[in-house]
């Protein structure tokens, strides 16, 4: 993902955390505020509950392009999305769509 779609400071995190509404599901909980920009900047964040450092960094990687390929970054939000460690029980498929089901939920509504 571009520089600019990224939400890259604690500061950031926090803010979007504290001031944004939540969603959950299986493998993800996902945070999401409205931003000034017009595109979105999303946030992934894995605990160390997940694998060590390798499996941590696949994870992050295998999100990053199921954001990618599922989702429309021209809509003024933050997300940040944290993965649970249910992630790893799950199939890519079933993560995917587990994903792409909460991102639209927010336009949705």
């Amino acid at each position: 993902m571009k520089k600019e779609l990224r939400v890259k400071t604690n500061e950031d995190f926090q803010k979007i955390i504290t001031g944004g509404k939540c969603k959950i599901s299986r493998s993800f909980v996902m945070y999401y505020h409205p931003a000034k920009k017009e595109h979105d900047r999303i946030g992934i964040s894995v605990g160390k509950k997940i694998g060590n450092a390798v499996i941590r960094n696949k994870v992050k990687r295998q999100v990053r392009m199921m954001i990618q390929q599922s989702c429309n970054f021209k809509t003024g939000f933050d997300f940040v999305f944290i993965v649970r460690p249910k992630y790893l029980q799950s199939d890519y498929q079933n993560n995917k769509n587990d994903l792409s089901r909460l991102y639209n939920s927010v336009y949705n509504r």
